[in-house]
């Protein structure tokens, strides 16, 4: 019951944090284009141009988080969770084709020659956004990590991406005012056109991996250590050990190494339980399901059962349980 009322809590939370997204992108679209009315400068327009992107991957990313949060059904025993790649790859996507509408107005404002006015305007438009979307952006990314969302992440990461921008913005059109250079108006377009293709590919990147189930490393490790207290007394060896991520749930399966005198229903058991506590001091929404393999007499130096009646050696202590060898498919004989 608890931990049904917390993870309803977790979902209204990503889902505040996405419509505070949706609000403040939109506010900040409409001040970045009367900037740019105002000023005409190409660099304004291409983080008006960002700040397309920003409402429009907010919006997709408040439609994926609903979709997310539906149960698994019969379509999805997994759950829906893997919308959150496609969410991440959209964004990064859209984030890659606004740098391509940045390099197109640089283009051709070079051909037109850069003309700017109202400079002084333009800056304080572009450096209040980028104040904003500092702290939104840390909000969105500290309730990524806490949510364990990929779409609260890459949002947030997006909007920090579009705060730099700002920055640069803002030191290129102090320099267009201080120096009198207006083609660095342009050149400073450029520069966020590039930064931008790099944020996109990295969110697609990060997005193909999950889709394609790609190792997560660091959450084996995690895994490994919570296994490692609980080696032993029966519980001999882990190993064909994998994990897939749908969204914020985490599906884990491994094999568990146990005597092979013991029956079927204690086997089981234990599983079981090892499983369900394991989840739990990993503090994760997701599932473990253990196939449970009987021993071999290489395992006798690291088992030590008490009563073990088969035993060929005696217990010599247990080597550390790595990543390595979890991962390992077959069991050694």
């Amino acid at each position: 019951m608890e931990l049904s009322v917390a993870v309803a809590g977790a979902e209204q939370a990503r889902l505040r944090a996405v419509v505070l997204s949706i609000a403040v992108s939109l506010v900040l679209l409409v001040a970045k284009f009367e900037a740019y009315r105002l000023t005409g400068s190409t660099a304004i327009l291409s983080d008006a141009l960002e700040s397309i992107v920003n409402v429009v991957a907010a919006v997709f990313a408040l439609g994926g988080l609903i979709f997310a949060g539906r149960p698994a059904d019969r379509n999805h025993p997994y759950g829906h969770g893997k919308i959150e790649f496609f969410s991440a790859a959209f964004e990064g996507g859209l984030i890659a084709f606004a740098a391509v509408l940045i390099v197109y107005e640089v283009i051709q404002s070079l051909i037109r020659g850069p003309a700017v006015r109202a400079l002084d305007l333009g800056v304080a438009v572009v450096l209040g956004s980028g104040v904003v979307n500092v702290a939104l952006g840390w909000y969105l990314l500290r309730a990524g990590h806490r949510y364990d969302s990929l779409t609260l992440t890459a949002d947030g990461r997006h909007v920090l991406a579009d705060s730099y921008t700002s920055a640069g913005i803002v030191l290129g059109l102090l320099l267009v005012r201080f120096t009198g250079l207006v083609w660095l108006d342009p050149v400073v377009a450029a520069v966020v056109a590039l930064n931008l293709m790099w944020t996109g590919f990295r969110l697609v990147r990060q997005a193909a991996g999950g889709l394609l189930d790609e190792e997560d490393s660091a959450f084996l490790e995690r895994l490994l250590v919570v296994l490692r207290g609980h080696v032993g007394q029966g519980i001999i060896r882990v190993h064909h050990l994998r994990a897939i991520r749908s969204g914020r749930f985490h599906h884990v399966d491994a094999h568990l190494v146990v005597p092979e005198f013991w029956t079927v229903e204690r086997s089981h058991e234990v599983a079981e339980d090892l499983a369900e506590r394991v989840i739990r001091e990993m503090g994760v929404e997701g599932e473990m399901t253990l196939h449970t393999d009987p021993c071999h007499r290489v395992y006798c130096p690291m088992c030590d059962l008490d009563d073990c009646p088969i035993r060929r050696e005696s217990f010599g202590g247990r080597p550390p349980l790595t990543l390595e060898e979890a991962v390992q498919p077959d069991m050694p004989r």
